[in-house]
């Protein structure tokens, strides 16, 4: 099981190198108020003088700290092996493969490091430093130095310093595969102690929490949690610059004298060693999960990987292949075959065929053969006919002039039919875009480009549909068949009803039966006033009077006879709207699209230019496939680990 914390140290180098978070590994985190001793502890466990001192907060970025055992035996073949020139040495993961041998050196690039990303003014980062010790004094741990929690500001640090460093320290220590390391003084009570309350934010049960005390020694037993003392350095061996060996070698006469019963279950060598215990136990534990989680991430990024698409080598083979799948996927849309079948709302030729037989059949269905057109309309329009004399008949003419007025009501919808179908096909564009060619969104040129083409070619189809469906109803108003099969038959039946006549419907002269004759009809016309002269023409014609039983059934016959007629022009307009605009709109688009697209884009002039890729997606692309590269990598790490190392 000792092999484990070496193989999280490995998958930890794996996944700095792309500077990413999304693997939580098992590691230590170490939590605690400012002078606690948290740097104390850990340069206890290191053996070496390594981390920044002074007052107030020291450690302003997560330091990541790697320890790893080397063993005595191979030191010397590990040290030549890194070019170095003694038994111990450091790594930082920013300094690439440069090698130090001098601890205060290492001290002095933390701080550093720190100064260049947080400031040199106490302020904080959550950008982390990463450092590998290597020494045969020490054991496999991964531990997490975090900055101390703090209640009032220095320097130039923010007001709420307090609540940025809780939720700095809660960003590491909420992860499910991390084990608290809460450090307190020994000289604190408990009950109080900060660091126990950050921890039992994410950790109310203490499953996952340790508490060491430093400073003094302080030793306490409890069934639940493990309490442990080590003696560290006070302020005053810091400033009288007490090396941490001494330290450690005062700490081990100190326990062993004053506390022989306990001093092998306390100190900083017992320390060491329960914490790798711990680790490797967590480890253990966490790896099943561990390496579900990486094989599902290498095949979300496999994914992403391919849907940036390839580098582009061949641009005028590349060019070609985009436009020739954009105008298959297109016209695959409109013909319901497309690879991406949109689930939420109606698309391309669905939505095509809903507007032709539910949007535009219902609204025609909906027009009133007789709407606008009132009885006194009708009456107008027959004595208009007539001119100055009395007609025999009905007037043909009468017919014609209101059914055209009626016919000529269907142009409005039927070019609304057409406006409908334009969109829909506008907005297959988008669709394409978004499911069917996701490489056109790597070249945001090609893609604004072949939009812009399709939207010229459907705009130029625009008006030739429009006058064709324009036409149409011309068509109609042009003859108007009294002759049509359908008609014939309503108008014959107008002869036989009895209801009145059509063809050679004489007038009765009976509609003023019960008038007197001999009286004229002026009845209706206002009397002279005494002393004024009266001139007739200026007298209105009387319309708004109760009809005669003749003209009331002349209005009825023509009613009848417009309702026929309109209906059978409907019928034919209903048909023949779509076909003109499947014919002269969506056919046509789909036949020129890809040759128009071609004929527009693929010069060799617009290479370069239109296959630009967008500025962040070369980045992105090189991000997934170091991701990918990574996961790859942790998992075959994993997998050479067998089941015999566990236990």
């Amino acid at each position: 099981m000792e092999a484990l914390i070496p193989v999280i140290n490995k998958l930890q180098d794996v996944f700095n190198t792309v500077g990413a978070d999304v693997i939580q590994l098992p590691q230590i985190a170490v939590v605690g108020t400012q002078s606690s001793g948290k740097s104390s502890v850990l340069e206890s466990l290191v053996g070496k003088d390594l981390l920044p001192r002074g007052t107030g907060i020291v450690t302003r970025r997560p330091l990541i700290l790697q320890l790893v055992h080397v063993d005595p035996e191979d030191k010397r073949k590990t040290g030549e092996e890194n070019g170095v020139d003694g038994e111990e040495w450091g790594k930082f993961l920013h300094t690439k493969n440069k090698i130090y041998t001098d601890f205060d050196e290492i001290r002095q690039e933390i701080e550093n490091e720190t100064e260049r990303v947080s400031g040199n003014n106490k302020g904080i980062s959550d950008e982390p430093i990463h450092l590998k010790i290597f020494s045969p004094h020490v054991v496999n741990l991964t531990l997490v130095d975090l900055p101390g929690i703090t209640k009032v500001p220095v320097g130039d640090q923010p007001k709420d310093i307090e609540l940025q460093i809780r939720e700095l320290i809660l960003k590491y220590i909420s992860n499910p595969n991390c084990i608290i390391l809460a450090v307190t003084a020994a000289n604190t009570d408990m009950a109080t102690s900060e660091a126990l309350k950050v921890a039992r934010e994410v950790d109310p049960d203490g499953q996952h929490t340790k508490v060491y005390f430093g400073l003094l020694v302080h030793l306490l037993f409890c069934t639940q949690c493990l309490y442990l003392s080590v003696c560290v350095m006070s302020q005053l061996d810091i400033n009288n610059k007490k090396s941490v060996a001494d330290s450690i070698r005062d700490e081990h006469a100190f326990l062993q004298k004053k506390y022989p019963s306990l001093a092998n279950r306390n100190g900083t060598k017992y320390l060491a060693r329960t914490l790798n215990r711990l680790l490797m136990h967590h480890i253990r534990d966490c790896l099943p999960e561990l390496k579900t989680r990486i094989n599902v991430l290498a095949a979300q990024y496999q994914s992403l990987l391919s849907s940036y698409g390839e580098p582009v080598e061949d641009m005028s083979s590349t060019l070609l292949q985009l436009i020739t799948k954009f105008a298959t996927e297109y016209c695959n849309t409109i013909e319901g075959t497309a690879k991406y079948i949109e689930t939420a709302e109606l698309c391309g030729g669905a939505r095509i065929c809903y507007i032709f037989h539910e949007t535009f059949g219902r609204t025609l269905e909906s027009v009133d053969p007789l709407g606008g057109l009132t009885t006194i309309d009708v009456l107008t329009a027959i004595r208009n006919a007539t001119g100055p004399r009395p007609a025999l008949f009905v007037p043909e003419v009468s017919f014609e002039l209101l059914v055209k007025r009626q016919v000529k009501r269907l142009e409005e919808p039927s070019l609304r039919c057409v406006e409908l179908v334009h969109e829909e096909m506008q907005r297959i564009i988008q669709h394409c875009s978004n499911y069917s060619t996701q490489e056109l969104l790597r070249f945001p040129k090609l893609h604004d480009a072949i939009v812009e083409v399709v939207t010229s070619l459907l705009r130029k189809r625009l008006p030739v549909t429009n006058e064709m469906v324009h036409n149409l109803v011309a068509i109609e108003l042009a003859y108007i068949n009294t002759k049509h099969p359908d008609f014939a038959d309503a108008s014959q039946g107008e002869q036989e009803g009895g209801s009145g006549t059509w063809r050679g419907m004489l007038k009765k002269g009976d509609e003023g039966q019960g008038e007197d004759k001999t009286k004229p009809q002026s009845s209706v016309l206002a009397s002279p006033q005494k002393g004024y002269a009266v001139n007739l023409l200026d007298v209105p014609v009387p319309v708004a009077r109760k009809l005669s039983a003749r003209e009331q059934r002349d209005c009825e016959v023509i009613e009848r006879l417009i309702k026929s007629y309109f209906l059978i022009v409907r019928k034919n307009i209903q048909d023949s709207v779509p076909k003109a605009v499947m014919h002269f709109l969506v056919n046509h688009v789909k036949d020129s699209l890809q040759s128009e697209l071609v004929g527009q884009l693929y010069k060799p002039a617009l290479l370069d230019d239109l296959l630009t890729e967008s500025e962040d997606m070369a980045q992105r692309r090189n991000e997934a496939a170091d991701m990918l590269k990574a996961l790859q990598k942790a998992s075959h790490v994993i997998a050479e680990i067998r089941e015999t190392h566990l236990w």
